[in-house]
């Protein structure tokens, strides 16, 4: 595992803390829910509580994220009927990933800094891209060269086709 950048590299201190941390989208006092105004890409699939979507000006075929339809904001206070299927589809997410070919494994992440609406990512890890394993994964999908977005869109459109057979 080794990261997309030549040595030396220098360690910064980082920023002074920001209290209270500005509104993200979705909270009161900040932009509206990008989500729920329709302004994230499209659906490629959905059931009652979850939208698939691809993303835009990545790196690797197969990332997908995943919005819960209601608005909330974290595991915290997700619904109990979420909570009780995330894992289900979770699990169904990346089994569709991984029907894609060439995908050694599936990282799900969830920052939740943009939106207060809750998504979740999932990021395939080429095979044998081993410098990408573990925390490395979205450090390297930042550095690599973006691939077509009609290309993201192609391979989340597979990934869904695998949600819906």
């Amino acid at each position: 595992m080794t990261m997309p950048y030549s040595e030396p590299l220098a360690a910064r201190a980082p920023a002074g803390r920001v209290i209270p941390e500005p509104p993200r989208r979705g909270e009161p006092g900040g932009e509206p829910c990008g989500i729920c105004a329709g302004a994230a890409t499209d659906a490629v699939w959905h059931d009652d509580l979850w939208t698939l979507h691809p993303p835009v000006q990545g790196s690797l075929p197969g990332t997908v994220w995943v919005a819960s339809r209601e608005h909330f904001d974290s595991f915290a206070d997700m619904p109990a009927s979420y909570a009780a299927d995330f894992g289900r589809m979770a699990g169904r997410v990346e089994r569709a990933i991984l029907s894609l070919g060439g995908v050694a494994r599936v990282h799900l992440n969830r920052w939740g800094d943009g939106g207060a609406h809750f998504h979740v990512w999932f990021l395939p890890r080429p095979l044998g891209m081993l410098d990408a394993r573990g925390m490395y994964l979205p450090i390297w999908e930042d550095v690599l060269p973006n691939v077509p977005d009609a290309e993201l869109a192609a391979a989340a459109r597979k990934v869904a086709a695998a949600l819906a057979g």
